[in-house]
Formats: structure tokens, C-alpha cells, sequence
């Protein structure tokens, strides 16, 4: 018998449509986005938890919800 995997989604930045603007971060109820050097925002897979919210809010569509 296999035990089944759940997947479930997370969120990835596209760094070359990333703006850095910051919205992602102050949504984010997790606190798994921030902005790394001030250029892009980096996500934390560790501690996002799928809620989609960065990408609905992102200005630049920087932000895709894929499948771990």
C-alpha cells in the first residue's frame, strides 16, 4: 500500500517581472515573502502556506501559484 502525497500549491516569484514594490509582503498572512536586496521578493516554501493572496495582489503578475 503507498500512502498518498497531498501537493499542494506555492507561491513563486518570476524575478524578472518582479517590481519590488512590497505588496506581497504586507499581505502575506505568513509571513513568507520578503524583498531580498531590495531588488525582488523571495518566497519561503517552508512557511507558505498557499493562501494565493501575494499573487492576487501583486501589481506586476510577478507572482504564479504552482504545485510542490
Amino acid at each position: 500500500m503507498t500512502a498518498s502525497v497531498k501537493k499542494r500549491k506555492k507561491a513563486k516569484v518570476l524575478r524578472e517581472d518582479c517590481v519590488a514594490c512590497g505588496a506581497c509582503v504586507n499581505v502575506c498572512p505568513a509571513a513568507a515573502v520578503i524583498i531580498h536586496k531590495g531588488i525582488w521578493a523571495d518566497v519561503d516554501h517552508d512557511r507558505c502556506i498557499g493562501c494565493s493572496k501575494c499573487a492576487a495582489i501583486c501589481p506586476a503578475s510577478a507572482i504564479r501559484m504552482e504545485i510542490s
